[in-house]
């Protein structure tokens, strides 16, 4: 995982979210490849082997998806470079091509199929709740298991900066900070209101 992606993690745990503290033990440029992650709430510790954030209870996704990479490209509706796109579970099988269609958008894998690659502009993570910060991301799509579960897809609307998009290809989760975009063929496209807290 980049060193940079600490910024936008959290522990998983049910205490107030809290930021992360990075100990690198083995680093490949701007990748840390060994070394752990600690929650100076409930001192949590974290793993990474091999490049990979393990917060523990993560499942490999199912590798089929309807979701292509030019497709995840459109709905997400992002434009030029910087932050972090989120993809999880089946979708992650799509950052290959994302990297390439949404140059300079930095990706985190969340629960990918086994056998996904890492590239120069991914980062993975496995977690049985997702580990990504409040407004941390500028999108995120959902696809296999994780879009099928209201807690993950929940998690994952927080997690998008408000104004984008939540892209899951599952059930519909109402919130009254969603605004639904377009729905379909068991896909729905939402942008997450500026500025109007969850329950509003």
């Amino acid at each position: 995982m980049f060193i940079e992606l600490t910024d936008h993690l959290r522990c998983p745990a049910d205490h107030e979210e809290s930021f992360l503290v990075l100990l690198p033990v083995r680093m490949d440029g701007r990748r840390v490849v060994e070394g752990t992650l600690g929650c100076p709430r409930c001192g949590r510790e974290v793993v990474i082997v091999g490049g990979v954030a393990d917060f523990g209870g993560g499942e490999d996704s199912p590798a089929g998806t309807a979701l292509d990479a030019a497709a995840v490209a459109t709905f997400v509706g992002l434009e030029g470079p910087g932050g972090y796109l989120g993809l999880f579970g089946s979708a992650a099988a799509a950052a290959d091509r994302l990297a390439d269609l949404l140059p300079g958008i930095r990706l985190v894998l969340v629960n990918p199929p086994a056998g996904t690659a890492e590239n120069e502009m991914t980062s993975m993570v496995r977690a049985g709740r997702s580990p990504l910060k409040s407004r941390s991301m500028r999108a995120a799509v959902m696809a296999g298991s994780a879009a099928a579960d209201p807690v993950w897809v929940d998690r994952a609307a927080d997690a998008v900066l408000p104004g984008n998009r939540l892209v899951v290809a599952g059930p519909m989760l109402a919130r009254p900070d969603l605004e639904v975009l377009m729905e379909g063929a068991g896909l729905w496209v939402a942008r997450k209101a500026p500025n109007r807290p969850v329950g509003a």
